[in-house]
């Protein structure tokens, strides 16, 4: 339901607004068909369960489905705060790497809902 190009627009659009407005920095990520993994940093007062919350509401109304299916959405979400000993680019590279676990393309590159919108490590 996910990995469509009208919730990659919708992402996108959501990743500018909440960066130009707020300064929230939606770094790199991979939209997968049921869930997505992205990296994202904000200032002091940055609320993840709200943004996230934010994220969902506005991806759901690109989501094409039947009005009888199932929620678009899980509750809740999973978060890991990256620790200083730990590298941005070594969790990206397994993050990637998702599409191909799933059987969904032979090369992490060929995957279309994949990428970085803001430089993090420069935001």
């Amino acid at each position: 339901m996910l990995a469509t190009d009208s919730v990659n627009q919708a992402f996108l659009r959501f990743a500018e607004r909440g960066y130009s407005a707020h300064n929230i920095a939606l770094g790199r990520y991979v939209i997968m068909p049921d869930h997505i993994h992205l990296f994202v940093c904000g200032p002091d007062n940055f609320e993840l369960g709200r943004w996230v919350g934010l994220l969902k509401q506005c991806l759901a109304k690109s989501v094409v489905r039947p009005p009888s299916a199932d929620p678009v959405w899980q509750r809740g979400s999973f978060d890991h705060a990256l620790r200083s000993d730990e590298s941005y680019a070594q969790k990206w590279n397994y993050v990637r790497e998702n599409p191909v676990r799933a059987g969904l393309v032979t090369n992490a590159d060929d995957w279309p809902y994949a990428g970085e919108i803001i430089r993090i490590d420069s935001a």
